[in-house]
């Protein structure tokens, strides 16, 4: 199987957008709020909304089933209060376990977490639950910068984010490291914040010791870990500086990397330097890049021959990239595709 564990539901039908401005209005006049069921989306509007986009591109690319969740930009955790994130993460996934219910074949649901700048952890739980228990979905995106360009938060291996950690160890899901939309003008938001957030996470977790406290905790550093892999030298360097144990045995148990990374040389940069163990396929399809590159004539975010392509690869690596590593990192996926083959 090809599973691609980075989709977002960019394509959404205009309604939800609408819903999401009423919110933001309704800020300033608490009366004005719109009701969840004021969210009126048919069953073939999101047929349409991924017909011509998702399905057709999983199609087209040989891709059999998507680790899917709300649009990425679009959590905007800093808009609101708690409540307000609430009340558009449920929106959110919602929506997202709709799509998963007409598709089961070609999605399933990670979730959006209620996040607020200054708001704990513990606020998410709730809903990781819900989704996890009640709509099937495998995982959630954490947002380690919820103020969305200012990283106000403290780091990801700091206690502030354990009650969260707690839950994701019980239920046995990972957490996509996934920042959001930037606020701050000197960060454009998929061309920097993103790649910082990555870099970043990376980096917090190379100086903490979050591993010991939760051997099983397992996150996905998406956008072939930002600048990590290029720097792999560097981050080895500054963990044997700080009398950290290897990277492999002090990180490389808990994290991984995905393969959305748009060109072959940094494909084939990432699969010689991060073990193969640690790499899932992704692609990210119908996301920040959505154009023709001229040089091969291939959509930027036509990942799946890259990896068909990159040097070195044995075919037990690429059925480790393309399927065995998501399953192992994803465990919920199993009971899915035992349901989906039947």
């Amino acid at each position: 199987m090809i599973i691609d564990c980075h989709g977002h539901y960019t394509t959404a039908p205009k309604e939800l957008d609408i819903f999401r401005q009423a919110q933001i209005a309704a800020l300033e006049d608490s009366t004005k709020a719109p009701s969840s069921e004021a969210l009126a989306i048919s069953d073939d509007q999101i047929r349409e909304s991924l017909e011509g986009a998702q399905l057709k591109l999983q199609r087209e690319r040989g891709t059999d089933l998507t680790i899917f969740s709300p649009k990425a930009a679009g959590m905007a955790h800093h808009i609101g209060t708690k409540e307000t994130s609430e009340a558009w993460s449920r929106v959110s996934n919602g929506l997202i376990h709709r799509v998963c219910s007409l598709y089961p074949k070609n999605f399933v649901g990670v979730c959006q977490l209620p996040q607020s700048p200054g708001v704990s952890p513990a606020n998410c739980v709730e809903e990781l639950e819900r989704c996890v228990t009640e709509l099937g979905f495998v995982g959630c995106n954490l947002n380690p910068d919820p103020s969305d360009g200012y990283w106000q938060e403290p780091p990801l291996t700091d206690r502030f984010w354990y009650p969260i950690y707690e839950k994701m160890v019980e239920l046995d899901v990972p957490a996509m490291v996934h920042v959001s939309c930037s606020c701050n003008p000197a960060f454009h938001f998929t061309g920097a914040h993103y790649i910082n957030g990555d870099t970043t996470a990376f980096m917090q977790f190379v100086e903490g010791d979050l591993f010991k406290d939760f051997p099983t905790l397992r996150f996905v550093i998406p956008h072939g870990g930002g600048a990590v892999p290029y720097h792999w030298g560097r981050y080895r360097g500054l963990a044997q500086d700080m009398r950290k144990p290897h990277l492999n045995e002090h990180l490389m148990k808990n994290v991984f990397f995905d393969t959305c990374v748009y060109h072959q040389a940094g494909i084939d940069l990432l699969t010689r330097v991060i073990p193969v163990d640690n790499i899932l396929f992704a692609s990210e399809m119908v996301g920040a890049i959505r154009g023709i590159d001229p040089e091969t004539d291939r959509s930027y975010d036509d990942t799946k021959h890259f990896i068909e392509a990159a040097p070195g690869l044995s075919d037990e690596d690429r059925y480790k990239i393309f399927e065995g590593n998501a399953r192992r990192v994803y465990p919920r996926l199993e009971k899915h595709l035992a349901a989906r083959s039947n």
